[in-house]
């Protein structure tokens, strides 16, 4: 018998049904351009908390008993579980103790405490979080509420997989972040076992890791789930070390494939979910657009993308706003040598300006060692239209005479 079976989702989705929020699916024409057919977007991030996790968070705490609710529930999480456990631990009555990594987003630890849950930082990662949280657990008699490995957790999740095919019963690809396998294991089963009960094509399921924190495509290749070297990821929601026992199960059974996406990808991703969708995404929940951009090839359409997770730190979305500027051709940083005379630097300026430039920053250098006496550098934040619009600029400055860089 299946560890999560669709009538464990029909389950949870009744129990849910004043929890959380049915959220939309919209459809994107920048996206269906994109790949040649038509892509939708469900949008977890407009989820309470603002990710998909209340759903699995709130479904375990409520199956616990009264007796073990009154010893309270313990959780780590980078952020989302985090704050789905905090909300689900207060509506049910129950003191939750939640470990995040030092480091965590600070408006995910703001939103945790928000919900009345104690916050501890026990080290870097989520996987010494998930250690800290086992011994405060055994020490303690907390209820260790795991943020993927729990049938429970899976059956929550899985309720997103009933939704995608009521809200389009013709999808034939979901894509889906992937960290410790949650998420796409649940929505997996879910979409798997309903549309074999309905006699339908199946359903291509893929599951998206930051190359970062891939720990699935080693595991599915040693046949076993195996620990990776968690590398920095601005996808810190999936940046997992090692799969769930349980979840690895599930995804070689329903998961047809695991990609994995780069940090320019993720990056260029939440800048078109700004952009064209009108979405704020954290990078983890933009992981399905990274693999659209990277892996369109493997992906039939109608498809879904589930953007999981909404929760982004405002300095964290600048930074990687400007990435995916980088990345798409439209932010250029340019060092210029010239003549250290009065008028030059107005002179460099309107010279910029006249090329249709947005200046963004600009640092003026008049005495350094590696400098001549006669010569001044500056260096120019520019903001360009595109990748030949970039060209055309240093291109420009070059013919009049610059001596030009790009770092």
């Amino acid at each position: 018998m299946a560890p999560v079976s669709l009538d464990d989702v029909r389950a949870a989705r009744e129990l849910l049904h004043d929890v959380v929020v049915p959220t939309p699916l919209l459809h994107s024409r920048a996206l269906s351009e994109l790949i040649g057919g038509p892509v939708y977007l469900k949008c977890e991030n407009l989820q309470r908390t603002g990710s998909f996790k209340i759903r699995g968070a709130y479904l375990r705490i409520a199956g616990l008993s009264e007796a073990e609710r009154a010893r309270g529930v313990v959780a780590a999480s980078a952020g989302n579980h985090a704050q789905g456990v905090a909300l689900a631990a207060s509506v049910l009555g129950c003191h939750a103790t939640v470990f995040m990594p030092r480091g965590a987003p600070l408006p995910k630890i703001a939103a945790t405490r928000g919900y009345g849950a104690e916050v501890r930082f026990p080290g870097p990662t989520v996987d010494e979080c998930l250690v800290a949280a086992e011994r405060h657990a055994a020490e303690t008699g907390a209820v260790f509420i795991h943020p993927f490995d729990h049938p429970a957790v899976v059956a929550g999740q899985g309720t997103i997989g009933l939704e995608i095919v009521e809200q389009l019963p013709g999808v034939a690809t979901i894509l889906g972040a992937i960290g410790g396998g949650g998420l796409m294991s649940g929505i997996g089963a879910a979409v798997s076992a309903l549309t074999a009960e309905r006699g339908g094509p199946p359903v291509k399921i893929v599951g998206v890791q930051a190359k970062r924190a891939a720990a699935f495509p080693p595991s599915l290749a040693a046949g076993r789930p195996v620990r990776v070297e968690v590398r920095p990821t601005m996808a810190d929601g999936i940046a997992v070390g090692r799969p769930g026992d349980l979840t690895y199960d599930l995804v070689t059974d329903v998961v047809d494939a695991v990609v994995t996406v780069t940090e320019e990808s993720l990056s260029q991703a939440l800048l078109i979910c700004l952009e064209r969708a009108k979405q704020v995404v954290e990078p983890a929940g933009a992981a399905g657009v990274a693999a659209l951009l990277e892996h369109a090839y493997a992906v039939r359409t109608p498809a879904v993308v589930v953007l999981s997770g909404g929760n982004i730190d405002p300095v964290l979305l600048a930074k990687v706003l400007r990435h995916g500027l980088a990345g798409a051709g439209r932010y250029l940083v340019v060092r210029c040598r010239l003549k250290d005379k009065p008028g030059a630097l107005v002179t460099l300026l309107g010279d910029v300006a006249d090329l249709g430039v947005n200046v963004l920053d600009v640092m003026h250098e008049r005495v350094a060692a590696r400098l001549p006496v006669e010569e001044a550098e500056v260096v120019m934040h520019l903001e360009t239209r595109g990748s030949d619009h970039s060209e055309q600029v240093v291109a420009h400055l070059r013919a009049r005479g610059y001596t030009v860089a790009t770092p």
